[in-house]
């Protein structure tokens, strides 16, 4: 009852599955099961049924030794099982046989050849799961974005994601496609990553895969973000704006002054209604931390869009309104250019965009913090308006625009007239 390894495919040109055999005596028929390795033909020896280039440090050569490995494995139960088959006088069925190895690589196998699947599984139990705090909404809805980043960088690499491959080679072509592609800054892909290998270590967990290459992973170091804020007076220029027969730029345009003019995060001010007002004051439990409660004042501007839409505001998806806001602030002309450097690993990369391409929903809640700030507003006042407890992550926020820096080191660094007085010594 010897056992071996076939390619299912041997003389395709792609990828294709390695699936192990045994010969049942007993039924005279051969036990066939799905290893969920997959590996080109050009890569495999046929005559030691096993794949080439086991030796050297190359790339290849691991990912063929992990291969290996997990291919021993099958081995290595498929023999257990036989000798303890035979030690308790049982029969050795293919029936009994495929039940043995699904209960030992049932995930494994099914989940090699469906990742997506498995982050499905992932979602639903974080979704389901009340008794970690960390999953909040909006700790779901990353973990959702980062879903949706992995379903699009499969489809622009055109080669389907297997667990079995997430090795360094992976990372370093994942990277780059959010680098270049998805044009991401340092802090995001240092998110992104991060949100991804904790997904990784529950499918590990879970017995979804057993390779641990991820944990050899390093986000890049998080870097001061160069994102924009808006001033005052460019506030109350988007506030003036007349979108008269476009009701759709309208309506974004508002919700973004009433982030600008409250410094909510977008998930708590887009849903903001008339039951949420309560002597002056927006009262609403924050939707990134449910333990906290924000008490925003109202003020002109903030007053004036909610009586607009008699306190209640419009309906677009967080990801909708940053696509709409975009078209809203090139319609209103906000197209300087913006450089913005990025340091990944050695690599600098430099991007030369539009001021309308960098503004986000998040950039009302900067503004309105910038804003503050300007204004010498304490930040303990600023920090209890936008729920922020750590000083540190506060000031993040701060982003002075270069005409306010010009006109700072102005007003501290003034020559003073000393003529007047160099006469009367005269």
């Amino acid at each position: 009852m010897r056992s071996t390894f076939n390619i299912k495919e041997p003389k395709g040109n792609k990828e294709t599955l390695i699936l192990f055999s045994a010969y049942i005596k007993t039924e005279g028929r051969k036990f066939i099961y799905s290893t969920g390795e997959v590996i080109h033909p050009d890569e495999w020896d046929f005559e030691n049924r096993q794949p080439k280039g086991l030796n050297g440090r190359s790339v290849k050569a691991e990912k063929h030794r992990v291969i290996k490995r997990q291919l021993d494995r099958y081995h290595n139960f498929y023999s257990d099982t036989i000798q303890n088959y035979k030690l308790s006088n049982r029969e050795i069925l293919l029936a009994s046989l495929k039940e043995e190895f699904n209960k030992e690589f049932k995930r494994t196998e099914s989940i090699s050849t469906q990742f997506f699947e498995v982050y499905d599984l992932f979602l639903n139990e974080k979704k389901n799961d009340q008794t970690e705090e960390a999953n909040s909404p909006t700790t779901i809805k990353r973990y959702e974005y980062n879903r949706k980043l992995l379903e699009d960088y499969q489809e622009g690499i055109k080669k389907k994601i297997y667990f079995n491959q997430i090795d360094k080679s992976f990372y370093n072509s994942l990277v780059s496609f959010c680098i270049k592609t998805k044009k991401h800054s340092s802090n995001t892909l240092r998110r992104n990553i991060g949100l991804f290998k904790t997904f990784m270590y529950w499918a590990v967990e879970n017995n979804h895969t057993y390779k641990l290459d991820f944990q050899k992973f390093k986000a890049p170091k998080a870097q001061e973000t160069e994102e924009v804020a808006l001033t005052l007076v460019q506030v109350q220029e988007v506030f003036d704006f007349d979108f008269t027969g476009n009701e759709r730029l309208e309506k974004v345009r508002d919700l973004f002054v009433f982030g600008c003019a409250t410094g909510m995060r977008y998930s708590n001010y887009s849903k903001v209604q008339k039951k949420d007002i309560q002597d002056g004051a927006i009262v609403v439990r924050d939707q990134k931390n449910n333990d906290k409660t924000l008490k925003v004042p109202l003020n002109d501007f903030s007053t004036y869009i909610l009586e607009k839409y008699n306190y209640n505001l419009p309906k677009i998806s967080n990801q909708k309104f940053n696509e709409y806001v975009k078209e809203a602030f090139s319609k209103m002309g906000f197209d300087e250019n913006i450089k913005k450097t990025t340091k990944i690993g050695k690599e600098i990369i430099e991007q030369i965009d539009h001021l309308y391409d960098r503004i986000s929903s998040h950039t009302a809640r900067r503004s309105f913090i910038t804003i503050m700030k300007n204004k010498k507003i304490p930040d303990k006042v600023i920090m209890s308006y936008t729920g922020h407890r750590s000083l540190e992550v506060f000031n993040k926020y701060y982003k002075p625009n270069n005409e306010e820096r010009n006109d700072f080191m102005q007003d501290v660094w003034k020559l003073e007239d000393t003529s007047e007085s160099k006469n009367k010594d005269n």
